[in-house]
């Protein structure tokens, strides 16, 4: 028997097992993958790894590294693979989103690059500076393999969940995300700080908490891959799109022309697009550069206060994001999916104004909470807004893959702008309210997104 979809409801067939559309465990299964791949996010991107990169710096006395002949140093060479990713990310998701729209498989895809990203996870034990090459390497897919593996999850919302249950079942995919990745982090926060107690020892001064690290590398993949299988279970493979199957290389372009061509249609859509890449390319700067900000511009006492305030401020994050993802979920419910974002937007603003006199380490971690509370919220809600603007269609991947395109592009552009405008003016601060304005621009972006009488 073959998964078949009516306009009401969608069945899966799992052996003897019928899932219906909608259904609390088809739900659960699709926003459980958060849980599994939200530690890469936390421990890769924000926690452990940055640490762990300008430690192995530190041990070994160094500022620049030789990488293709030439000398870099180790903030650019990073901050330089991360933009690459992204670059390559944008580029290659619409293309497989519109070939697993167009094969009808994108469950392949998703497990592919899940794998892809976890594996490298475990790569990035072998991180050293004598093999910078695999260690980037491991880098560059791990960020791919999150990021399209994830763009490919958000495109089943609306094969999954009916318009009214999205707003809330995506609050809950960001909420398990939040509560799984901080889980793991304390365990390797645990790890890096006592690693005599995990049997992580050796003789070099140092050494055992760099090898922790690597250790905590290990159990992201494995995390991963792991609780991955759950979803991959219940999601459906996907729909096929009818048509032959030559030049699917091709016809994966030609879905994306047809998505363009749909866009010129949705007003609706297409207005909220504009307004969801200028405030996504702040919210996911802020993101990456806000233990950066924390280190560079808060007066800590020592390094070692340094460290643990920095890991304090994250984990505040990941805790308050929970609570800011389902307030906000309840807001919409309430005052409808645009207005809500207007008002998150304007919190933002206010945020970023707040962070250019943050000076202290308690202003920092108040900073921090109110980061928390609107980074949950807003992230949520645009997904689930973005689901229920689309047109009635089977190519949701395809159209998802604008959205994440949109998402990294802003990343891009975003990051970019960033450092050149704290190279200009000597200060991070005036970066931050630099990024307050793409807050405000998207704010009165949406006041031209109409919405319906009836909140979404």
């Amino acid at each position: 028997m073959k998964p078949f979809r009516n306009e009401r409801l969608l069945f899966l067939y799992m052996g003897k097992t019928l899932v219906e559309k909608g259904s609390k465990k088809l739900l659960n299964a699709w926003a459980f993958y958060d849980w599994a791949n939200s530690v890469y996010s936390l421990v890769i991107s924000s926690a452990v790894f940055p640490i762990f990169y300008g430690a192995l710096f530190r041990v070994e006395g160094i500022e620049k590294v030789t990488v293709f002949g030439g000398e870099i140093a180790r903030a650019p060479l990073i901050s330089y693979t991360t933009s690459l990713a992204f670059v390559f990310i944008a580029i290659i998701t619409p293309l497989i989103s519109g070939i697993a729209d167009y094969l009808g498989n994108k469950k392949v895809f998703m497990k592919f690059f899940c794998y892809l990203g976890g594996l490298s996870c475990i790569g990035l034990y072998w991180f050293s500076l004598e093999n910078i090459y695999v260690g980037l390497a491991c880098y560059f897919f791990g960020l791919v393999g999150f990021w399209v593996s994830f763009a490919i999850n958000n495109s089943y919302l609306p094969d999954v969940a009916f318009p009214k249950q999205q707003d809330a079942i995506s609050a809950k995919g960001f909420s398990l995300g939040y509560v799984g990745s901080v889980i793991l982090l304390i365990f390797n926060l645990a790890m890096v700080m006592k690693p005599d107690l995990f049997g992580i020892t050796t003789d070099e001064a140092g050494a055992a908490e760099i090898k922790a690290m690597k250790y905590s590398f290990m159990t992201v993949g494995i995390w991963w891959i792991l609780f991955a299988q759950y979803s991959f279970y219940y999601l459906p493979q996907g729909y096929k799109k009818e048509g032959g199957r030559t030049n699917i290389v091709l016809n994966g372009f030609k879905e994306l022309k047809l998505v363009w061509h749909q866009l010129g249609g949705q007003v609706k859509l297409k207005r909220y697009l504009g307004a969801f890449f200028v405030y996504s390319m702040a919210v996911q700067t802020v993101m990456l550069i806000a233990t950066y900000f924390g280190e560079e511009e808060i007066a800590w006492g020592t390094d070692s206060e340094r460290t643990t305030g920095l890991i304090i401020s994250i984990l505040v994050i990941q805790l308050v994001a929970i609570l800011g993802a389902t307030v906000t979920a309840k807001a919409s419910e309430k005052y409808g999916n645009i207005k809500t974002l207007i008002v998150v937007n304007a919190l933002w603003v206010c945020i970023c104004i707040y962070a250019y006199f943050v000076i202290t380490p308690t202003d920092f971690y108040i900073a921090a909470g109110c980061v928390g509370l609107v980074m949950g919220g807003i992230q949520a809600l645009s997904r689930s807004t973005y689901s229920k603007f689309l047109p009635q269609t089977k190519d949701t991947t395809s159209f998802f893959s604008f959205y994440d395109v949109a998402e990294k592009i802003g990343i891009i552009i975003g990051t970019l702008l960033y450092g050149i405008v704290a190279q200009l003016t000597g200060s991070m601060r005036s970066s931050i309210i630099f990024l307050g304005l793409f807050f405000l621009i998207g704010m009165f972006l949406l006041l031209r997104v109409k919405e319906s009488k009836k909140p979404l």
